[in-house]
């Protein structure tokens, strides 16, 4: 038993444990490339949050591992075969029920780390925090954390070099051979203020890109895949140590 993740504890351990923070790794399940399993973004998540609370819990922050959610938004992708979407709302009442748990069982702070680029929390938390304005309410995207042009060829966002070197280091026995991935190629969108990032719509998957792949995992290894997890290990292992132990009173120099 790991006494820093939910799952694997028990009533024995947790009705006298202390706990400062709880961390809620939030996934998706979906098409990923072509050799890619759909629970991509789960097993990332788990792996990373385990990871790095062992570390935390090692330096003796007082933190709890919550279960992975395995459902994100994936509105854009309604056309591809079986990925499963839950909707932004579904997500808010979601995260009011477990916070409405936390304040009720004096848990002030949570950090939802996310996994999962078609989810956002930032407006949803907003909203959560007018109700409750005692916790600290934060999250992160863990593939956000560490420059992944210092570890990888080529840039993508979905079934890349990154991930697909993650998966060969975490999960080998779910990926098929790189022969048998699409090459990820994106189509851009023909509007130029989207193409520059300063305008929105949301990416209709199926329209900008033939093998739901972005960005190409040719040159993807398991070596790369263990340098990079190392790295956003660290970091998110000191994200979890500062917050466990900032004080509520005093977060602003």
């Amino acid at each position: 038993m790991r006494p820093y993740l939910l799952a694997e504890s028990n009533w024995k351990t947790i009705k006298d444990q202390s706990i400062e923070l709880a961390i809620l790794p939030w996934g998706a399940t979906e098409a990923h490339n072509y050799h890619l399993p759909y629970s991509s973004d789960v097993i990332e998540s788990n792996h990373i949050a385990t990871a790095a609370a062992k570390i935390a819990h090692e330096q003796e922050a007082k933190i709890i591992v919550l279960p992975t959610v395995p459902y994100g938004v994936n509105t854009g992708q309604t056309d591809i075969k079986l990925d499963l979407n839950i909707n932004p709302s579904t997500q808010a009442a979601i995260i009011n029920d477990i916070v409405e748990v936390l304040n009720r069982q004096k848990i002030y702070k949570l950090l939802i780390m996310n996994s999962h680029g078609g989810n956002e929390f930032k407006p949803i938390l907003r909203e959560i925090g007018l109700k409750f304005p005692n916790i600290f309410l934060s999250c992160c995207n863990w593939y956000s954390s560490v420059a992944k042009k210092e570890f990888f060829e080529y840039t993508g966002d979905h079934a890349d070099e990154m991930e697909t070197s993650l998966l060969l280091y975490l999960a080998p026995n779910l990926v098929l051979p790189l022969n048998q991935a699409g090459h990820g190629v994106e189509k851009k969108i023909k509007i130029k203020g989207i193409q520059e990032g300063w305008a929105w719509t949301e990416r209709k998957w199926s329209k900008a890109t033939e093998d739901t792949g972005i960005g190409n995992p040719v040159n993807a290894s398991r070596e790369k895949g263990k340098k990079y997890f190392d790295a956003v290990v660290k970091k998110m292992a000191n994200l979890f140590i500062e917050i466990a132990n900032a004080d509520l009173n005093d977060l602003y120099e």
